[in-house]
């Protein structure tokens, strides 16, 4: 994974409107980042391989970055990325991580479900 180009990972988004995708959605703010001096209780939202059909997509903010979503009933936003990539299997995968370089949110985009 590299840092995130606004204009590269917008283009993404743009090629994958009006299809059929499977969406992995994840963010904590523990399982990752439990090591840490805090050592709060984590906060964790993990989604995988929910089917969507985005009608719209855009990515917006100076960075850390905020991806949304529009879907027929509503909207997918995941806010704090920092990274991405397009893999061998043509997934989008965008990422945010902490300081450290812990895991703190991910929203990956594919055609085909994500391996288990």
């Amino acid at each position: 994974m590299g840092p995130i180009d606004p204009q590269t990972v917008q283009v993404e988004l743009e090629r994958r409107v009006g299809r059929d995708l499977f969406m992995h959605l994840e963010t904590t703010t523990g399982s990752y980042t439990l090591l840490g001096p805090e050592k709060r209780p984590p906060v964790i939202a993990f989604v995988r391989n929910a089917p969507i059909h985005p009608e719209r997509g855009s990515i917006t903010g100076p960075g850390p970055y905020r991806v949304g979503l529009k879907l027929p009933g509503g909207w997918v936003y995941a806010e704090g990325l920092t990274d991405f990539e397009v893999s061998v299997r043509d997934e989008l995968l965008l990422a945010g991580h902490d300081a450290e370089g812990n895991l703190t949110i991910a929203l990956q985009l594919s055609t085909q479900p994500f391996r288990e």
